[in-house]
């Protein structure tokens, strides 16, 4: 090959990519039984950290377009876990609450999710404080690019 820069082993893009796949198909069977997706899983961290917020905070949140939380937002509602009502001071601003629902799947998730996850990576030789390390890396790499 001409250019080692462009061989897949050498490329941070692909690690990130593969790594970034598989984390997500690892949340899949847990987020199955509680019958949401995995980006609807982040709608709903977002919305437990602090619920009643427009579209456009959750889409900014999830550095996301607005184009693609809506749809997801419309399919949650049509499940009973969140609701959408316009904004008080602005009727054009959509705000998005919990349902009953949408809260009780917090202490699922709870009872779920982290357990499992650190099950699934008991065999990676990182520790805890690696992981902290390697997140607030990739913050790097996300606030470089999303300028």
């Amino acid at each position: 090959m001409a250019h080692a820069e462009l061989q897949l082993d050498n490329q941070i893009c692909f690690r990130l990519y593969t790594a970034a796949r598989l984390v997500t198909q690892a949340y899949t069977p847990m987020l199955t039984e509680l019958g949401i997706t995995y980006p609807q899983y982040l709608v709903l961290m977002v919305l437990w950290e602090k619920d009643n917020q427009p579209v456009n905070d959750i889409a900014h949140r999830l550095l996301l377009e607005t184009n693609t939380v809506t749809p997801l937002l419309q399919r949650m509602e049509k499940l009973g876990i969140v609701n959408r009502k316009k904004g008080e001071q602005d009727k054009r601003q959509q705000i998005v609450s919990l349902t009953k629902k949408g809260k009780e799947m917090e202490e699922l998730a709870y009872a779920k999710i982290p357990a499992g996850m650190g099950e699934q990576l008991s065999a990676c030789p990182l520790k805890l404080e690696d992981y902290f390390h390697l997140a607030q890396e990739l913050d790097s790499i996300i606030k470089t690019l999303k300028k």
